[in-house]
C-alpha cells in the first residue's frame, strides 16, 4: 500500500507517494489547487492502492493553528468529500524552506526550482511522517 503526501498552496498543491518496496517518500507532480480534488482522485484511481492522504499542516511556530492553517483544515473537509480513503494531517513547518534548500545546493535553476518546489515540499512531508511512524512502530515492537 501507498501513502500520498500533499503540501497543499493557494496556485498548486505539490503531490508526493511512498515506493511500496522501501516505503520512502517520492516527489510526484504538482497540479493547480483549481483542479485538486479531480487530480487528487485522478492519482488514487492510477495508483490504486492509496492508503491514505497526508497533508501537510502549516503550525505556526507556537504550535498554534494559524491563519494559513485555517485555509488548509476548511480544504481538507471539502476534500474528505471527494475521497474515500483517510486523511491525516502532519506539521509541514519549515518544509518549503527545506526543499529550497536541498534544490539550491543541488544547484537547480530558479525556473526549475519554482517548478518542482512543492511536489519537493510534499516529499519532505511525507517522509517525516513515514518516519515517525517506522520509529513509533519500533518502539512499540521494543517494549
Amino acid at each position: 500500500m501507498s501513502i500520498l503526501g500533499i503540501d497543499y498552496g493557494d496556485k498548486r498543491i505539490g503531490v508526493a507517494i511512498t515506493d511500496e518496496l522501501t516505503g520512502s517518500a517520492h516527489p510526484l507532480k504538482v497540479i493547480p489547487t483549481a483542479v485538486g480534488f479531480k487530480e487528487i482522485n485522478k492519482i488514487i484511481a492510477e495508483y490504486g492502492n492509496v492508503e491514505k492522504l497526508i497533508v501537510g499542516m502549516p503550525y505556526n511556530l507556537k504550535d498554534e493553528v494559524a491563519f494559513k492553517a485555517k485555509q488548509v483544515q476548511v480544504w481538507i473537509e471539502k476534500l474528505k468529500k471527494e475521497i474515500k480513503i483517510p486523511v491525516e494531517t502532519w506539521d509541514e513547518r519549515f518544509s518549503t524552506s527545506e526543499a529550497k534548500d536541498i534544490l539550491l545546493k543541488a544547484d537547480v535553476s530558479r525556473k526549475k526550482r519554482k517548478e518542482v518546489i512543492d511536489k519537493m515540499a510534499a516529499c519532505i512531508i511525507l517522509q517525516s511522517y513515514v518516519e515517525a511512524e517506522r520509529e513509533k512502530q519500533r518502539k512499540g515492537s521494543s517494549e
